[in-house]
């Protein structure tokens, strides 16, 4: 197989590059979006009663046993309210901590998509760099040339695009992959921080 891949030529090694960096951001993100599988709006949308009980102190305990970027949000819409019991405080602070987690969550992902589209430009320049080495072969041997004398620039044409493709393929669909996933966190945060809001709303109402 190295033998094989030594072939394609000194693009190989950018096209390896990206092959460990892809790596590097599928574990990471995987391990994240496996961490944090358990903290999502369901899991502590029952506890937002409580606020209505003046338990804001208890809800923030046992948010601190969920990690994740939907009990995080809520926790610090809670301490909002219990510093300042003001409901338009509370939805500032909750929509500037949701885009911070979002954005955590984010990070490194915009890495896949260069990846997924780079991978494969690499190939192609390779197969383009592999076809003007065999053109050269031929136009050296005024034509006459056989084919083992073509089979450099061809394996390095056919080796770095499926090379690049190999590499794109698995990053695109985990890019999308992942963007399903903080999809449906911001989906169940904005329903948290929904919670959250008519909790304080409906305790507001009836005085502090």
């Amino acid at each position: 197989m190295l033998e094989i891949l030594s072939k394609g030529g000194i693009l190989m090694l950018p096209i390896l590059l990206c092959s460990l960096a892809e790596l590097a951001i599928i574990v990471d993100r995987s391990y994240l979006f496996w961490k944090i599988r358990k903290g999502t709006a369901r899991s502590i949308g029952h506890m937002l009663e409580n606020i209505k009980e003046d338990c804001g102190d208890k809800i923030l305990q046992s948010i601190k046993e969920k990690p994740g970027p939907v009990p995080q949000t809520i926790a610090a819409g809670i301490k909002a309210y219990l510093r300042h019991k003001q409901e338009h405080y509370v939805e500032k602070i909750l929509a500037r901590t949701g885009s911070r987690e979002l954005s955590l969550l984010e990070h490194n992902l915009r890495g896949l998509n260069v990846i997924a589209n780079v991978a494969p430009l690499l190939g192609l320049l390779g197969t383009v760099t592999g076809m003007i080495k065999a053109f050269i072969q031929i136009q050296e041997h005024a034509g006459g040339v056989d084919a083992a004398q073509l089979a450099g620039g061809i394996w390095e044409a056919m080796i770095t695009t499926a090379a690049g493709l190999t590499v794109a393929i698995p990053s695109l669909l985990f890019y999308n992959y992942f963007m399903g996933k903080i999809n449906r966190v911001e989906t169940e945060m904005k329903d948290a921080s929904l919670d959250l809001i008519e909790a304080v709303r409906e305790k507001n109402s009836h005085g502090v």
